[in-house]
């Protein structure tokens, strides 16, 4: 069986002569707002990666600046290894795509990769995991506002049950705390694995939304660190914000899996929402 996810992140060679070059089509059903959702992108860039280190598949750290919106249809991503190691190997990629001055980048990053399976199972951490209701006691993405439904399609890609407390901006009433939890998996069943984890650091609605500013929030530069591979289920997704200032807000994201393990961890820069239109 081929879930969804993964048809549509796959890439393939663009040519024999085309060394560390991938070609892929990115499907509009991960649109939001002006643009194709960042952390899909990321994911994409992360499979070309996988194919260019087949020993060492899994993402550990990925830092990616946003260089202009991208849009469904065809799309390469250039790979360029800068090292390969015993453990970890590191390259730069771009995502690019034809545009009103020829070929331009979309996104470009600098990542590490290594197997995840061979790194030591010593876990020291304060960080604490989300508490949520069980996930039919949280709100589903279904009931979202029909605005934030169409601002958002790719939204049909997941099922999410967000915190109670977490979703009074979708009838007028944000916390003002600057915080969405929610329940997070595929709605086609696939489980998460690193590759997902790339998506899903950046698949909730902006932080800001709890904030009482709602709209499409461009991201400037994301940094997602993978920490190990996620067991199957239900994940646990948080997102929060403390400052928002000169027209942008960072918003910090931590990914639980169902064994209550932090597997990832995101930061990102983004601008204050604007409206689409």
């Amino acid at each position: 069986m081929t879930f969804e996810f993964d048809a549509h992140t796959a890439v393939r060679s663009a040519g024999d002569d085309a060394d560390g070059r991938y070609a892929a089509d990115l499907d509009r059903g991960w649109v939001v707002g002006g643009g194709v959702n960042g952390g899909y992108l990321l994911a994409l860039i992360g499979t070309a990666l996988r194919e260019t280190f087949p020993k060492k598949p899994d993402p550990l750290a990925v830092s990616a600046y946003y260089l202009s919106a991208a849009t469904p249809g065809p799309a390469t991503v250039a790979v360029d290894v800068r090292r390969e190691g015993g453990t970890v190997a590191t390259a730069s990629a771009e995502l690019r795509q034809a545009g009103a001055q020829g070929e331009e980048t979309r996104i470009a990053a600098l990542a590490t990769y290594g197997d995840l399976d061979r790194l030591g199972d010593d876990v020291r951490t304060t960080a604490e995991e989300p508490v949520l209701p069980p996930p039919d006691a949280c709100v589903a993405n279904t009931f979202a506002p029909q605005e934030i439904l169409d601002l958002a399609p790719m939204m049909g890609r997941f099922d999410m049950r967000f915190h109670p407390d977490h979703v009074g901006w979708a009838v007028g009433q944000p916390s003002g705390r600057g915080e969405i939890a929610a329940w997070f998996r595929l709605a086609d069943g696939r489980e998460p694995d690193p590759i997902s984890l790339l998506m899903v650091v950046d698949a909730l609605p902006p932080v800001t939304f709890d904030l009482g500013m709602m709209g499409w929030a461009p991201t400037l530069e994301l940094t997602a660190h993978v920490r190990a591979k996620p067991a199957p289920g239900w994940l646990k997704v948080r997102h929060a914000t403390r400052n928002l200032a000169g027209g942008m807000f960072e918003e910090d994201c931590e990914v639980w899996d169902s064994a209550g393990r932090l597997v990832a961890q995101s930061r990102q820069l983004a601008r204050q929402p604007r409206p689409v239109g």
